[in-house]
């Protein structure tokens, strides 16, 4: 093989590893756009036919369909979650709704539930939005790429992630990495904030504006909400919300980590004055 033809062949293989093709089906290539009707066509054996009257033709009786299992309507995916909660008291109860909850299509492309990582007793707690391949593949949310970046931003603050609680709107990743819906969201929105209400944290920041327009209510772009403190009901009492940029932006836009600097020394100085 040729250089060239080398660096191509792994460009290819990135390709595919991002857009979540990240295991083979099958080990011999198979040509689908073949014609499958090239095989010989059989002459049907010939029946030998009845003598004397022909009996009565039987009335055929369809056999009944067999019911389809579908996903359920965004709007009973949504009610059975809320449902599902209402329950639960404790965070590996949480845990345990979620691994049974069939209303996300997202479970089903998803190698494994990305719960939560850190310390659920911290007083800061971050959520995403999604996890991303890295994280589908550890089961921990913010492995990845930037995840590193947000433990450098921790760092840089005197944190780490003993000291806060990290979790995301959508603990299945979605295929390829692609946006979640509308709809993914809101099925998956009341696991997110029993979640927060059973980690009770002091402040809460939302990572990213999918997160901050879901969890805040907000209809601001990130660009305009980071920064800015809101009130979030835990489910129990007030607390103390930022939306920040995503570490995954800043990786794609690194000259606004002096932005997201800035919102750091702010968390960090109401951590400080409790």
């Amino acid at each position: 093989m040729t250089p060239g033809a080398d660096k191509a062949t792994r460009e290819l293989l990135a390709f595919y590893l991002e857009a979540g093709v990240d295991a083979p089906v099958g080990e011999e290539p198979v040509d689908r756009f073949a014609d499958d009707m090239a095989a010989p066509i059989a002459e049907p054996a010939r029946v030998p036919q009845p003598s004397g009257p022909i009996p009565a033709e039987r009335p055929r009786v369809s056999a009944p369909a067999l019911p389809m299992s579908a996903p359920p309507a965004p709007d009973a995916a949504a009610l059975a979650a809320r449902e599902a909660v209402k329950s639960i008291v404790t965070l590996d109860e949480l845990r345990a709704a979620l691994d049974a909850f069939e209303g996300c299509a997202l479970r089903g492309t998803a190698k494994q539930l990305v719960f939560a990582d850190g310390n659920p007793q911290a007083k800061l707690m971050f959520v995403g939005e999604a996890p991303g391949r890295d994280e589908d593949i550890e089961g921990l949310p913010f492995v990845g790429r930037s995840g590193k970046l947000l433990d450098r931003m921790l760092n840089a603050i005197g944190l780490d992630r003993t000291n806060v609680y990290i979790a995301n709107i959508i603990p299945w990743r979605p295929p390829g990495n692609r946006t979640p819906t509308p709809q993914e969201s809101q099925i998956c929105l009341p696991f997110i904030q029993r979640q927060i209400e059973l980690a009770d944290p002091d402040i809460l920041v939302c990572l990213g504006g999918p997160s901050a327009q879901t969890l805040l209510n907000i209809r601001d772009g990130i660009t305009k909400a980071r920064g800015r403190w809101f009130s979030y009901h835990t489910g129990k009492r007030e607390i103390r919300a930022m939306a920040t940029f995503h570490p995954a932006f800043l990786l794609r836009s690194p000259l606004q980590k002096r932005l997201a600097w800035r919102d750091f020394l702010a968390i960090k100085k109401t951590l400080a004055a409790g």
